[in-house]
């Protein structure tokens, strides 16, 4: 890629930061909305799950073939066609005449979110390639989550509430239409030095992993935890793990590289990414049930109630990627698992929602922990890795982030279904902890260390003698 004047190296950050903004914004709207659908469609708990997890599990599931083939056949390619897949998609799902068709024109809408994101970090790895200037531009990215989480519950209720809830996917159509123009424009393509390969097998497999596992945990409470559906969906998704690995291993361009594992940051921050989101999911699952059904709350009102918590993930998020840059990943996971833990203890232990201070005052600790904790996640994920490698490992971060949601909608909605309110919270709890340990533990000497031996296994010149090796 040809050196690019500051201004235009913004540019293309401010372009990135619109596909993820309209794909954050979806599931922060989309939230605010649950009640509201539940009565036009009659829907249960799990008929809800279903709305934000058959999205969720699409976008994981193809999140690595995305940053792969963009890695291969051109970045801004894929990226023009997820904006327009995603944009169409929005404009079906607001015209679903029933619970299951909405379901499916989520699906569609996660196919081409699936393009976006990975395919937008792959854009700003390769664009600012100073280490502190992609980590400042990382902060801002992490920034535009917490203006969705800001702006959509008060958008989406307002819509919701004025509108109805079919107006929340419109938004999607004018914000994807001018990122598609000014893409088309000012954008410059991008491939990887080396193309990678397909791998249907790998693929197929990450697919029925993910499918099984959260069909189970929604399901469960249904069907019967030992039932067998439940228990066959689980030992499917155990034997796609094993299934997984094995074959990664053998094939010269696996579609998730193993060897990408033995970094502990980069392991580390997958773990993290999939507690954070885990605890993001659920958390938002929880409060926009609570706020409407048990308080009844409008859509509205309760987007209002969970401002502080957006506003806070707003303002420590650019806080967050100045830290990495000038102090690294350490500090920021530190205040990140330390403010979920504490969120979560605060409504397990001391019934926060009962009281609109100590509401409040969870609601702030949350986003405060929530807003560190992105910028550490993408740009260790992606700091010591080749730049050929940067879809690949991008994407990885992003499905982590994609599974934890998911997990955490699907595990805690099944909590509630159970009955288990508490238990719900602390499971929150645990997922705070996870960040705050594995911060710790992934952030030190030794950890870079096996960074630094991880990326020399990667270089091009290691890599074209290991392909040369395997297909010999």
């Amino acid at each position: 890629m040809p050196e690019l004047t500051r201004r235009r190296r913004l540019l293309i950050l401010a372009i990135c930061c619109m596909s993820l903004l309209i794909v954050s914004l979806d599931n922060t709207i989309l939230n605010v909305a649950l009640p509201s659908m539940q009565k036009d469609f009659h829907a249960s708990v799990s008929g809800l799950q279903w709305t934000i997890d058959a999205y969720l599990l699409v976008l994981a599931s193809l999140l690595l073939l995305s940053g792969s083939t963009a890695d291969r056949i051109g970045r801004k390619r894929i990226f023009q066609t997820g904006l327009a897949l995603f944009t169409a998609g929005s404009v079906l799902c607001s015209l679903a005449p029933s619970l299951g068709w909405l379901i499916v024109f989520r699906m569609v809408q996660a196919v081409g979110g699936s393009m976006l994101n990975p395919v937008a970090m792959s854009i700003i790895t390769n664009t600012f390639s100073e280490p502190r200037e992609r980590a400042r531009a990382i902060g801002v990215w992490g920034g535009v989550i917490g203006i969705s989480m800001a702006a959509g519950p008060i958008v989406g209720g307002a819509l919701v509430q004025s509108v109805g809830w079919r107006s929340i996917f419109w938004i999607n159509l004018p914000v994807g239409l001018v990122a598609l123009v000014l893409t088309a424009r000012f954008v410059p393509e991008s491939r990887a030095q080396r193309a990678r390969r397909v791998d249907p097998v790998g693929q197929s497999l990450v697919m029925v992993l993910l499918g099984t596992l959260t069909y189970g945990i929604i399901e469960g409470s249904d069907a019967g935890w030992a039932s067998p559906l439940i228990i066959g969906c689980f030992t499917v998704a155990a034997l796609s793990v094993a299934g997984l690995a094995a074959y990664e291993k053998r094939r010269a361009d696996p579609l998730i590289d193993t060897r990408f594992f033995r970094s502990a940051p980069f392991s580390g921050a997958t773990v993290i990414a999939v507690s954070a989101f885990a605890a993001l999911g659920g958390f938002l699952f929880l409060n926009t049930l609570y706020l409407q059904e048990q308080r009844g709350m409008s859509a509205l009102d309760a987007g209002l109630h969970m401002l502080p918590m957006a506003l806070m993930t707003l303002v420590f998020a650019p806080v967050s990627g100045r830290l990495v840059a000038n102090r690294g990943a350490r500090i920021p996971l530190v205040i990140a698992g330390t403010g979920m833990t504490a969120a979560g203890i605060l409504f397990a232990a001391f019934d926060a929602q009962t009281s609109d201070t100590r509401l409040f005052i969870t609601y702030v600790i949350f986003g405060i922990g929530f807003g560190f904790v992105n910028a550490p996640i993408t740009n260790t994920a992606v700091s010591g890795m080749p730049r050929a490698q940067a879809g690949v490992a991008a994407a990885v971060a992003s499905t982590s982030r994609q599974v934890g949601q998911s997990l955490g909608v699907a595990v805690l909605g099944a909590a509630l279904a159970a009955g288990l309110h508490a238990g719900a919270w602390w499971i929150i709890a645990g997922c705070g902890a996870s960040v705050l340990v594995f911060g710790l533990l992934t952030t030190g000497r030794w950890a870079r260390g096996t960074a630094e031996r991880t990326a020399g296994l990667l270089t091009p010149e290691v890599e074209d003698a290991r392909i040369a090796v395997s297909t010999s």
